[in-house]
């Protein structure tokens, strides 16, 4: 599970509202997949008015140029972000993402990560905190508006009741290259070391070559592309 931190500026937060102002909202069962649909209770942003694909689009260029999430996730496909209202109780059960996603161009997606990006701030709504389980327990996570965390698609989660206020959040899905977690997370971890070291004036250019050589062989022998 990863943190991102101002994945959208708090300029950036702020238009996105403004805009989902003034665009249609539907029932966010009728997005649910399975038995997710018993267990969502949420409203959800017509993904397929142009304005909230505008808002999509832009979204996920962010994704793009956010070297973190890119190190991290190592997206092949990425599912354009749905946005999503949660109000007056409104909650998202105990519940798994779908395994096998139809984007727009009828590509097929395999959800291997999650990422949910907020955009209220904590204070402005009760509950609706994000839970995931993980091999180490139950992480609660409820972020400032612009701020997203990343987690794998396979684990159980739920939207915790909102009692007052208003929860608005995007979700989107990847498919990474590097389907394998623990792989995945020591590439990233490679990764982060070799940015580090680059950053050091005293680190032979050599040594850094040698470890790049190794990071893009390792992704060479395992992506699936």
């Amino acid at each position: 599970m990863h943190v991102l931190k101002q994945l959208l500026t708090k300029t950036e937060v702020a238009e996105f509202r403004q805009a989902l102002q003034h665009v249609p909202w539907l029932d966010g069962k009728g997005s649910a997949m399975g038995m997710a649909a018993a267990v969502k209770h949420n409203a959800q942003a017509d993904r397929d008015h142009h304005q909230v694909q505008q808002l999509a689009n832009r979204l996920l260029a962010k994704f793009g140029h956010n070297p973190s999430l890119m190190a991290a996730a190592l997206p092949h496909r990425i599912y354009p972000p749905c946005f999503n209202s949660y109000a007056a109780g409104g909650h998202y059960g105990w519940h798994v993402d779908a395994a096998i996603m139809r984007l727009p161009d009828q590509q097929i997606l395999r959800s291997d990560l999650s990422i949910t990006v907020f955009l209220s701030e904590p204070e402005d709504y009760q509950g609706g905190e994000l839970v995931i389980q993980t091999d180490f327990g139950e992480q609660s996570v409820k972020l400032a508006a612009g701020d997203a965390v990343l987690y794998s698609s396979a684990t159980l989660h739920q939207v915790m009741p909102v009692t007052a206020g208003q929860r608005v959040a995007a979700i989107s899905w990847l498919q990474s290259m590097i389907p394998g977690t623990a792989l995945r997370e020591t590439l990233y971890q490679l990764d982060l070391s070799i940015q580090a070291l680059a950053g050091h004036s005293g680190v032979e250019r050599a040594e850094l070559d040698r470890l790049h050589h190794i990071y893009h062989n390792l992704i060479r022998q395992h992506a699936q592309v």
